[in-house]
């Protein structure tokens, strides 16, 4: 969950945020991209499937200021991003979960310095189930019961639709499970969050992106899957979700991301080798800029994730010095 001092902090110059139903707009303190000259080469970005899509966006925004700067991005999961970065295929390295102290110390061990995390977005990590199912909302520990065989939230296994308070047809319908395969950050996040480091049950379909995990929830009425907010559609519908069972319900919204209320809140951040007291590859520290800039947070809205704060924006800048 993102720390509850950028969440404070970022309240007080976030604009004013209205109902859930009201359109998210970016900070207006954020300040508009500048071009620059002598950025060109070659920008290769391997990481993170939650964030493929935004950081494809960002490459054609980019591209069109830079048309000499050739950018190719793979997303294949978080935990693919580390090893292009210490292996040097990749400048950049997106990952929707922070980079374990074993990746960070084989980082170290190859250039002698740690590498440079940078908050890019936030994301309310979703649980969806499909748009026909009248289920609105559930805490943590249920999920924790639909999902893991461990149990390490304390409530009894739950298999069925109806164990739930769903009548009709669905009630004695099996729940059906969609997630994310070992490489993703999300399937980290979520078992570190959700099922509090326990193990998920054999019956997940393990989906190799985030978007086929939203395509079988949504072709699957007993369906229940979880992914980036990003990967909405139509098909599916994002839960309320309450930490403890019986604890108030919050909506995947910007608000209560920003708030830290939501329990499955985070930031996605892309990872640099930046040396210390040196600054990066003209193309790769101008890439992250713009990504920060007003244009780059207006794409983040576009693609279906939230901005960062002028002051969240300010502080992670710092990090490029």
């Amino acid at each position: 969950m993102l720390k509850k001092t950028i969440l404070t902090a970022a309240l007080i110059t976030v604009t004013t945020i209205t109902a859930q139903a009201a359109p998210t707009h970016v900070d207006s303190n954020i300040k508009k991209y500048t071009s620059t000259s002598g950025v060109a080469g070659n920008l290769n970005s391997i990481g993170s499937d939650t964030l493929n899509n935004l950081m494809t966006y960002w490459a054609e925004g980019f591209k069109k200021k830079y048309p000499n700067v050739n950018i190719q991005i793979e997303g294949k999961g978080s935990s693919t991003a580390p090893p292009a970065l210490i292996a040097g295929t990749s400048q950049l390295g997106p990952m929707s979960r922070e980079m374990k102290s074993s990746e960070i110390e084989e980082f170290q061990k190859k250039y002698g310095y740690k590498p440079t995390k940078i908050g890019v977005a936030l994301d309310s990590l979703a649980v969806f189930v499909n748009k026909d199912n009248p289920i609105k909302s559930l805490s943590l520990d249920e999920v924790d019961a639909i999902f893991s065989k461990t149990h390490k939230r304390g409530l009894a296994d739950i298999t069925t639709w109806g164990q739930l308070g769903v009548t009709g047809k669905l009630a004695s319908m099996p729940i059906s499970l969609y997630g994310r395969n070992s490489a993703s950050g999300t399937y980290g996040y979520f078992k570190e969050h959700t099922l509090k480091k326990g193990d998920y049950k054999n019956s997940v379909k393990e989906q190799p992106g985030s978007a086929s995990v939203v395509e079988g929830v949504a072709h699957d009425i007993s369906a229940i899957g979880y992914s980036g907010i990003g990967y909405a559609t139509s098909g599916v519908k994002a839960l309320a979700l309450s930490d403890k069972k019986g604890g108030k319900v919050e909506a995947a919204n910007y608000q209560n991301v920003l708030s830290g209320k939501y329990p499955l809140s985070r930031m996605l951040y892309i990872y640099v080798a930046k040396k210390p007291g040196q600054p990066l590859p003209k193309v790769v520290e101008e890439f992250v800029k713009y990504a920060l800039s007003k244009e780059g947070q207006e794409i983040v809205v576009k693609d279906g994730y939230d901005p960062l704060t002028a002051k969240m924006v300010d502080v992670q800048l710092k990090s490029l010095k």
